[in-house]
């Protein structure tokens, strides 16, 4: 199966990343909150930074695939669906793309080689770069030159978000910001097209439906039990709809899904921002939101295409313990009992782990607090450098999508 992910724990054995590129310099203060980033980071080291995840990674064991590799590989596969993907591309890239489409079509078109143009694609285009001859003389004298026709794309390098990996299904996501909407494309292409993938994958989601879901937000408890955040950036109304669209396929054998609503700030955009699974008892944790946090039980209904939904009350531990059948769960808290510590380190995602195996994680390295903490209790910790990856507020659960665990 291309996809096959039914824990969160289970050996990591195939992921798709994606390495920074243009799209990060095309970032100005003026734009930062618009393309959802708090600063700049500087792209030479970002891409090393991301080389050395790659490399901890490979070194596990993990094969390492790339988004732009994967989409460039269905440009070469099928040559008639290059002008499709450019026209779709340019359709969604807002108005200003719409006005200058012809140019933009001749300009992408134009760029024989597939990945060329796919990285084109992403760190997007600005007005000096097109060929055209339409003017717009209030427009010019008011905006630079340098102005975007269409605009970069600078989250992608969280690759978790576009799409989620659900068993051996994906959740193809609607994403929460305009900024972040083609994203969604590749994955579509790609889910869609490529030999690895076409026809063999179970669409649970789809990026056309109307309510915001990212993939920050899903996280695959066991084989039966699916967790899903509402948070700043995931729906409850998306969540209803996954949720009825898995129980309806009967090769799914998720029973329960786990609804964890968490305050909508940008601090804890995301689930996996605040709580990831390290190990077969062990979570990590941000304390901040344990008395904030409210936790609903989503089951099918007794009829076809109903669900019932039931509101827990007990502590998380007990909810975790209860539904993956264990006896203790231990949450570990991000910066300990420092408020000041867990704070800080939640911002720099200390909460944010990625698991290649039960018990042995991926962490940035500057929160020292925290993974000192996970070695205390007996969890293994690979640590990356993350002085510009971590400015897109994000870890390295949100930097890797998962395509293939072993089963637990």
């Amino acid at each position: 199966m291309p996809i096959h992910v039914k824990s969160e724990i289970g050996k990591l054995k195939k992921v798709m990343l994606h390495r920074p590129g243009k799209e990060l310099e095309q970032l100005v203060p003026g734009e930062l909150e618009r393309l959802l980033f708090d600063d700049i980071p500087y792209l030479k080291t970002a891409q090393q930074e991301h080389d050395t995840f790659a490399g901890i990674l490979r070194e596990h064991g993990v094969e390492v695939v790339y988004l732009e590799d994967l989409m460039a590989e269905v440009l070469k596969f099928n040559s008639k669906i290059r002008e499709s993907f450019i026209r779709q591309f340019i359709s969604e890239g807002g108005s200003l793309a719409q006005k200058f489409k012809d140019q933009l079509f001749d300009l992408l078109i134009s760029i024989e080689d597939e990945k060329s143009m796919v990285l084109k694609t992403m760190a997007g285009v600005s007005i000096h770069e097109l060929k055209t001859g339409v003017r717009s003389p209030l427009v010019d004298m008011i905006k630079p030159i340098s102005r975007f026709i269409l605009d970069p794309i600078p989250n992608l390098y969280f690759t978790r978000d576009p799409f989620a990996s659900i068993g051996n299904g994906v959740s193809l996501n609607h994403m929460y910001s305009s900024t972040r909407r083609r994203e969604t494309i590749y994955g579509k292409y790609i889910l869609e097209n490529h030999p690895e993938f076409a026809s063999d994958v179970s669409f649970y989601y789809k990026r056309e439906y109307p309510f915001s879901i990212e993939g920050g937000d899903i996280l695959n408890l066991s084989h039966r039990i699916l967790a899903v955040g509402i948070s700043q950036r995931t729906t409850p109304e998306a969540i209803e709809l996954l949720a009825q669209n898995i129980f309806e396929d009967t090769n799914s054998e998720i029973e329960t899904i786990l609804a964890f609503d968490i305050p909508s700030i940008r601090a804890y955009m995301h689930l996996d921002t605040v709580l990831t699974q390290i190990d077969y008892d062990k979570f990590t944790i941000h304390p901040g939101i344990l008395d904030r946090l409210q936790v609903y039980e989503i089951c099918r209904g007794d009829k076809k295409g109903s669900i019932q939904v039931t509101e827990l009350d007990n502590t998380l531990p007990v909810i975790l313990g209860t539904h993956l059948g264990l006896d203790k769960v231990t949450l570990i808290c991000c910066g300990g009992k420092d408020q000041v510590a867990s704070e800080r380190e939640q911002w720099n995602d200390g909460s944010n782990t990625l698991c290649v195996a039960p018990g042995k994680v991926v962490v940035y390295d500057r929160n020292y607090i925290t993974n000192g903490i996970l070695r205390d209790n007996g969890v293994e910790v690979l640590e990356m450098p993350s002085s510009e990856l971590s400015r897109g507020r994000g870890g390295p659960r949100c930097m890797s999508m998962p395509l293939i665990r072993e089963d637990l």
